[in-house]
């Protein structure tokens, strides 16, 4: 199988590689609830939009995982899994096949002419960098999707149990922007929104402080379980949902359909230009 080109120096750091098998189960299978129509569409003949799997890690079990769950809603979808590390690379490429492939590069997609990215999943990647690096490390790694492509970033506990996720969408213009803020929980080790702070984004990370939107919207859902605590005796999912809704009547622009809901997914919808300084605030759309 012939390698890519050569590719300018890989851009980012390298991560400590730890990664249970399994861990990113439930970013793939929010994907699919999300948006199937991104991992069904069908590439024009002689172009290739990869689902992107960046920093997988010591060993390539995400990214084959990966193939394999979303390929049950596209058989042919293309799967590329990036690493910074050599090493890494080469010890994934016994695991290649003609849609799989395992490649040497960073934030700069290693990306030949005609190869784009539908879905970039980065996680526990940018957890390590300093905040003011996270804005361009993103837009970086936004100028290899196509338009109307995604990119989910975040961090996730060691077992993949909770975690909190950037939703990025690029549009039309070449523009990436902010679509969204994802909270994840499979109600393993309970439920109450103080769970998901020491997993936010490194965006948001640091910024649980008074007049700071991260800071208003945490408080909101606490105060929100409080009010349906009472709901708790029916299952953790049903007050996960409950603290949904009246998360909304408080005003906040959340996704309130059920099954999400009912999955552990709270989706708290947000817009802006990632150039503008959306990662951080509100702004207008």
């Amino acid at each position: 199988m012939p390698r890519p080109p050569r590719q300018s120096r890989p851009q980012g750091q390298i991560t400590r590689g730890k990664t249970a098998r399994n861990r990113l189960r439930r970013v793939d299978n929010f994907l699919c609830l999300y948006d199937p129509g991104l991992i069904r569409r069908t590439d024009a003949p002689g172009e290739v939009s990869y689902y992107v799997d960046l920093g997988y890690g010591e060993e390539p079990f995400t990214t084959l995982e990966s193939a394999e769950r979303l390929r049950r809603l596209n058989p042919a979808l293309p799967v590329l899994g990036v690493e910074i590390d050599p090493q890494r690379v080469e010890r994934a490429l016994p695991f290649e096949d003609d849609r799989t492939h395992f490649r040497l590069g960073g934030f700069n997609l290693p990306l030949q002419p005609r190869e784009s990215a539908r879905l970039i999943r980065a996680f526990n990647v940018l957890r390590q960098y300093d905040e003011f690096e996270v804005q361009d490390a993103l837009l970086t790694l936004g100028a290899g999707l196509m338009p109307g492509g995604l990119i989910i970033e975040g961090t996730a506990d060691p077992f993949g149990r909770i975690w909190v996720a950037n939703l990025l969408r690029k549009r039309a213009d070449g523009d990436l922007w902010v679509e969204g803020l994802l909270f994840s929980t499979n109600f393993r080790w309970g439920f109450e929104p103080a769970i998901f702070q020491p997993r936010l984004p490194k965006n948001f990370i640091h910024r649980m402080l008074p007049g700071e939107t991260i800071d208003a919207f945490m408080n909101a859902w606490k105060q929100a379980a409080l009010a349906t605590i009472s709901v708790r005796t029916l299952g953790l999912r049903q007050w996960f949902c409950a603290s949904a809704l009246a998360l909304r009547d408080l005003g906040w622009p959340v996704e309130t359909r059920r099954r999400p809901l009912q999955q552990g997914y709270l989706l708290w919808k947000r817009s802006g230009r990632v150039s503008d300084g959306a990662l951080f605030r509100d702004l207008p759309a």
